[in-house]
């Protein structure tokens, strides 16, 4: 799959925390989903941000938090755009506040208008954060602990929303669902993959799954099999001398013409010139 310039990520004390910060290069990364809570912070640049069909548009400095379960794709507009990732373990807060999972945390730069004042004093933390690893501070996990555990608290206080019993026991089943046919993607992406086939590993019609992976991913499953195909065969470019012909065809597109539309669509340029930059900026590293 296709990674970022440098990342490096730093576990808190094993508390299910971990955070990076990531210099990514202009690349789409293709669409995802985990467990974590995220927290997405840019430090330079912007980021342009899809979740579940709703596009962001992040400016420097501010906060986005992305629920976990969300189907997300990331987009940085510069190669040398640098922003913190913080992934939080749900069990982790449970510790804290038990009933965690009766709550979603809603937190978008353009829905804070009552609640600017508590949304700065969380991006002032982030800042902090920023500043003591930079730093280097001689009890760095220690500071790093209790900014997270601030700023966990004031999320639940002020942007969560509480959800119903039954919609989280839904939420549950569409997870297991979901989590089912994207595992089903990474294991045979590269074979010639069918709505139907898609469809009978959860059991389901296929005008039903359809309709199921749309709602729940914000696009169509074919859309999202190519989009990942497509990541695929941009980490191969850049760490492989494979024709490009092979690897097209190794990661599941037999239609050269077909495949040539989609990764233009996608990154805006032809495999060919991935390569051919990505040998030149070696040149100069």
């Amino acid at each position: 799959m296709e990674q970022p310039h440098y990342k490096t990520f730093q576990e808190i004390d094993k508390l299910g925390v971990t955070f990076a910060y990531i210099t990514a290069s202009s690349s789409p990364h293709s669409f995802h989903w985990h467990e974590e809570l995220e927290l997405l912070y840019p430090l330079n640049g912007e980021l342009g941000i899809k979740i579940e069909g709703s596009k962001y548009n992040l400016s420097n400095k501010e906060l986005i938090v992305i629920e976990s379960f969300k189907t997300h794709n990331i987009y940085a507009y510069t190669d040398t755009a640098m922003y913190l990732c913080i992934h939080i373990s749900k069990k982790y807060m449970q510790k804290y506040f038990s009933d965690i999972e009766l709550y979603e945390i809603q937190c978008f730069p353009d829905n804070i208008a009552d609640l600017l004042s508590e949304y700065q004093n969380l991006c002032f933390l982030l800042d902090e954060l920023t500043t003591q690893y930079i730093e280097k501070a001689p009890a760095f996990f220690m500071e790093a602990e209790g900014i997270v555990l601030q700023i966990l608290a004031r999320l639940i206080r002020f942007f969560a929303v509480k959800i119903t019993p039954q919609t989280a026991i839904t939420d549950t089943l569409t997870i297991e669902r979901i989590r089912s046919i994207l595992a089903y993607v990474e294991e045979h992406f590269y074979e010639q993959i069918t709505l139907q086939d898609a469809s009978e590993t959860l059991g389901l019609t296929k005008e039903y799954f359809c309709r199921f992976f749309k709602k729940h991913m914000g696009i169509s499953f074919m859309q999202y099999l190519n989009d990942v195909r497509a990541a695929h065969v941009h980490w191969d470019l850049l760490h492989t001398d494979i024709p490009v012909a092979q690897l097209a065809e190794k990661n599941g597109f037999f239609n050269q013409k077909q495949f040539n539309k989609i990764f233009r669509e996608r990154y805006w340029c032809t495999p060919s010139s991935v390569r051919k930059n990505n040998m030149s900026w070696e040149k100069r590293a």
